[in-house]
């Protein structure tokens, strides 16, 4: 996984620049990260420049996160505006209200917490003659969370597959990226196979609760939903499109991570009720081959949304999905863009 892709699934939120630019900006990053890398490792590398277009996961490297830092944006400050729809509000007090019911699981010694993800995203490549090749792929991975959340941690990363209905082009080009992937130099992490940390500080970074609280803290957090929305706000201040659309993400992010405990889950949900600009959007939105209802919030341009899905029989997250909402060549207003999944289990074992 290099670099730019870890940027990508940390901040894939943020506001976008003209398509000619992002493409000199990724040939330029892509010929010094293969500058860099020349004199450690003289296999052949794939004459493609991949990019790829994710959400936040759980874990990135440092590295990312010191390009994240190099970012720049506007200053801006939390609007004083009404909160969720009232569809809205009654569905994520429901759900906070079925997680504090149904409680955690309890995790035995020499057990696991296993959350399983599995993932539609939109991937492309620059070819060498300068042309753009787009085209959608599956992932998945499983991260085992011990009873013992300072043990060690197991990651599963599982590779990425072209859908069947993409082009032998886009095919073959995923192809091409993935070879390259597998001759990376020493030390420089891989996007497939298996990964263990202490704590789950896998490269180097511990899972977050929300940003700035690592998921063992997570019982720390304020259970005030306005405080805790608050604390969001000021920890996000700066980044993403506006402060509502960060602060929703942020909140999906936590709950994504299948790990936090009900009584947070329970105050994550009421705080983003509190959220403007959140909406009930389908009350049958599947994912994965299950049911529940979305709550999202779209764009500051219309041009897209953000949708967490909820299981609103145990108040659990099933999953997440953009959508557009304006026509774009080849996807009508509607399409749903991307979407990961999350279920969760206790198993007995990890690889």
């Amino acid at each position: 996984m290099d670099d730019l892709q870890l940027l990508r699934e940390m901040r894939s939120d943020v506001g976008s620049a003209p398509p000619a630019t992002l493409a000199r900006g990724r040939e330029k990053l892509m010929t010094r990260i293969s500058q860099a890398s020349a004199s450690e490792d003289t296999r052949p590398k794939a004459t493609v420049t991949p990019i790829r277009f994710r959400r936040r996961v759980l874990f990135a490297s440092a590295a990312a996160a010191l390009i994240a830092g190099a970012i720049v944006v506007a200053d801006v400050v939390r609007p004083g505006a009404p909160g969720a729809t009232a569809e809205a509000a009654e569905v994520l007090h429901n759900a906070a209200a079925a997680s504090l019911h149904a409680s955690d699981a309890v995790v035995g010694p020499g057990q696991y917490l296993k959350v399983e993800t599995k993932e539609l995203t939109g991937s492309g490549a620059q070819t060498t003659d300068g042309r753009q090749v787009n085209w959608q792929e599956t992932t998945g991975g499983q991260v085992y969370i011990p009873a013992n959340r300072d043990g060690e941690w197991v990651w599963n990363r599982e590779p990425r597959v072209p859908l069947e209905s993409s082009s032998d082009e886009a095919k073959a080009l995923a192809a091409q990226m993935a070879a390259r992937d597998s001759y990376r130099p020493a030390g420089q992490p891989s996007s497939v196979g298996i990964v263990r940390a202490p704590g789950g500080a896998f490269y180097g970074n511990e899972p977050a609760a929300i940003i700035g609280t690592p998921l063992r803290d997570a019982g720390n957090l304020p259970k005030d939903p306005r405080a805790l929305l608050d604390l969001i706000y000021e920890r996000t201040k700066g980044a993403g499109k506006t402060p509502d659309s960060e602060a929703f993400v942020t909140i999906a992010d936590g709950l994504r991570t299948g790990a936090v405990p009900a009584d947070v889950r329970a105050a994550l949900y009421k705080a983003a009720a509190l959220i403007p600009g959140v909406t009930l959007t389908d009350r049958q939105a599947t994912i994965d081959g299950r049911t529940g209802t979305a709550i999202g919030i779209a764009s500051p341009d219309g041009a897209s949304r953000t949708d967490i899905i909820i299981d609103p029989a145990t108040g659990t997250v099933i999953g997440e999905q953009s959508v557009l909402l304006k026509d774009y060549p080849g996807s009508p207003a509607g399409t749903v863009q991307g979407w990961t999944s999350v279920r969760t289990s206790i198993v007995d074992s990890a690889p």
